[in-house]
């Protein structure tokens, strides 16, 4: 069942670039489809009697949809949504009385009885805002993008005509490809940064890194306070 939620989720930015690029309205409602069961798949297989229910009620309203002007409307949202919700995991953390998540992550790693290094709570302070104001950043541009985008863009759909427009490829390219790259290349700037400000760390590389970080990730998110 993972494997088939990972297969599924690296497929769909595909879809939906091929959507765009063909202004397919087929292939619209089938990278809507596609998402949408890819969120209810696990209780799908769980044979949920609500969640076949919410897989009928959706395809039936896809298919109505496909015929519809505005059916690009709802492609624009998982992109931006994603993005805020990114930034909302990080940057709660930071409201008084709770651990930033960063910090969370860094105390997992290290054992118990180990005392953190001097300015680690702080850069982790610092580094759990900076990705959520990068969340944030990539979030607002995809969706000035999605607003000015040509020909089925937000703004010309609404009957609102933009101050510039964009080809709606950029938006596709934008928030199906450029913005991963983006978050990878942040991720990899600063774990080097890392390495070298604070040397001694239990992993060796940042694989193990990785490897380490998935397997303490239901922690992490767990609510911690001060």
């Amino acid at each position: 069942m993972r494997r088939v939620v990972v297969v599924m989720a690296v497929c769909y930015p595909l879809l939906v670039h091929a959507a765009v690029v063909t202004c397919s309205p087929m292939l619209t409602a089938l990278s809507l489809g596609w998402l949408l069961a890819l969120m209810l798949l696990p209780a799908l297989a769980r044979r949920n009697l609500l969640a076949w229910v919410a897989a009928c009620i959706a395809a039936a309203a896809l298919a109505w949809l496909s015929h519809q002007p505005w059916l690009w409307l709802p492609l624009y949202a998982p992109s931006v949504l994603a993005d805020l919700f990114a930034a909302w995991l990080f940057g709660h953390t930071l409201a008084a009385g709770r651990v930033p998540l960063i910090e969370r992550l860094v105390r997992l790693l290290h054992p118990p009885e180990e005392q953190l290094l001097p300015g680690v709570p702080e850069y982790a302070h610092r580094l759990t805002l900076a990705w959520s104001v990068l969340f944030v950043a990539l979030a607002l541009i995809s969706l000035l993008l999605a607003c000015v985008a040509q020909p089925s863009g937000v703004l010309l759909l609404l009957g609102v005509a933009p101050p510039f427009t964009v080809p709606q490829q950029w938006w596709s390219l934008f928030a199906n490809f450029i913005e991963y790259l983006i978050a990878a290349g942040f991720f990899a700037v600063e774990y080097v940064y890392r390495r070298h400000r604070f040397p001694q760390q239990p992993y060796v590389n940042m694989v193990d890194f990785v490897r380490r970080a998935v397997a303490v990730a239901p922690e992490v998110m767990g609510e911690k306070k001060l």
